[in-house]
């Protein structure tokens, strides 16, 4: 498995859809996500370009953290986040990408506030509302903006979401644009403590079809670092 070589043909490919939207590559962030691949893989892929590295699990996360501290990565938080593991990864992570619950936002703010920090992050929407997924409702977004406005130390930056799995990836795209539907939605409304930077949808099956309907942010695992166990 040659991750350089991974990395360089899914940058090229980003880059033409990109261009197609009279975009550029670095409109783009690449997440690779490293779960389940050991320190030195993911250092390869920080070596071959990418900086932003995604993890699912936090204690994966901490030790990766651990072992590639001497290293300028950009972490990221990708997956469900349990109340009791906030502490390990706040003041460590660029991004937490899984903001879905009311509990899980008070005490990220409060875990931030011991730190004296604001942390990023974004909310997780469950789109096609399946039942194996975390996420809220799209009906609900606007209600749960509102109910977090008053957390002062986390900020929230954009938007995420995992699309069901489909050998067509056309069959995901409705996922995506109602995505962007409800990002520029929000970014033309005001909450206190909300900006809409990021749209992080997209994964190897369907980037590229995520990139031409506007997500900014695309997280890519079994393209990088080839198939691996759950």
């Amino acid at each position: 498995m040659n991750i350089a070589q991974n990395i360089a043909d899914i940058l090229k490919s980003i880059e033409e859809s990109a261009k197609k939207l009279g975009k550029s590559l670095e409109d783009i962030t690449v997440i690779a996500v490293t779960k389940t691949v050991d320190s030195s893989r993911a250092l390869q892929a920080f070596e071959a370009g990418l900086s932003d590295l995604g993890e699912n699990r936090v204690q994966e996360f901490v030790n990766k953290h651990e072992n590639l501290k001497n290293y300028d990565i950009d972490w990221h938080i990708i997956g469900h986040l349990q109340k009791n593991k906030v502490k390990y990864i706040i003041g460590k992570v660029k991004l937490i990408h899984s903001l879905e619950s009311l509990s899980l936002a008070e005490e990220r703010d409060k875990r931030s506030k011991q730190h004296g920090i604001v942390t990023d992050v974004l909310v997780e929407l469950n789109i096609a509302e399946e039942e194996s997924k975390f996420g809220i409702k799209k009906d609900n977004l606007i209600d749960f903006l509102k109910s977090v406005k008053e957390f002062e130390n986390i900020r929230i930056v954009g938007l995420m979401t995992v699309a069901p799995f489909a050998e067509n990836k056309e069959d995901v795209r409705w996922v995506f644009k109602e995505m962007k539907h409800l990002y520029d939605t929000i970014s033309n409304m005001s909450f206190k403590n909300v900006e809409m930077k990021f749209l992080s949808m997209g994964m190897t099956n369907d980037y590229d079809v995520a990139i031409e309907e506007g997500a900014n942010i695309i997280r890519i695992g079994t393209a990088i670092f080839g198939s691996r166990s759950i």
